[in-house]
């Protein structure tokens, strides 16, 4: 339900499970939050940037002027240092067109890393925020989480490449935690905390 005092913010995609993550990681705000398909936005602007900020500023900045809204957008993926960060920006077109699915995607990681040993197969998830407010200057954060490649899926949550994405610290895959758990710790959980007093202060500032 929409809050009537609530400020409406666009989140550049049209999935709402995505919005429905940034809802919950950002509880408490007085905001209105909408998918590109709540603002009758049709366009899909393409990722071309050469890193994760330079696609979140381009999706942030290119929806803003089309609605004329604060707009939130983000860019993450998988960065394995023995493959030069690689799949990177490309995580989720990773392969193809050969490779369809996201079983595709880390079955052909792991064929990629199959000569690397386990103290090369260090990687990471990263994610970049972009909030764009009209008339003011772009506001960026950035979340990481580390973690290995191992060399076979484990587990049943998550999604992408979260089966092959080892965490030591937790002794488990992203595809292994909790999903409570996980929307603390994420790449994109630790982004959100970090741009999460901009945006307090963008909802006082329009209130």
């Amino acid at each position: 339900m929409l809050k009537s005092d609530a400020m409406k913010i666009l989140v550049a995609t049209h999935n709402k499970g995505k919005l429905r993550e940034f809802a919950h990681l950002l509880d408490n705000l007085a905001i209105d939050w909408l998918t590109l398909d709540d603002a009758g936005i049709a366009i899909d602007i393409p990722e071309t940037g050469a890193t994760f900020e330079d696609n979140a500023r381009l999706k942030a900045s290119g929806y803003a002027a089309m609605s004329g809204m604060v707009t939130l957008a983000d860019d993450s993926g998988l960065e394995v240092d023995a493959l030069n960060g690689d799949p990177g920006v490309y995580s989720a077109r990773y392969g193809l067109p050969e490779a369809k699915t996201s079983e595709d995607r880390y079955n052909l990681l792991l064929r990629n890393l199959e000569a690397v040993p386990d103290h090369k197969r260090t990687a990471r998830f990263r994610c970049v925020i972009a909030l764009a407010v009209p008339d003011a200057d772009m506001i960026v954060a950035s979340g990481a989480c580390e973690g290995v490649i191992i060399h076979q899926p484990r587990g049943a949550n998550g999604f992408g490449y979260d089966p092959v994405f080892f965490m030591p610290e937790q002794g488990k895959t992203m595809a292994e935690l909790d999903p409570a758990l996980k929307n603390q710790i994420s790449h994109r959980a630790v982004a959100v905390r970090a741009i999460r007093p901009m945006l307090e202060d963008i909802v006082r500032s329009k209130g």
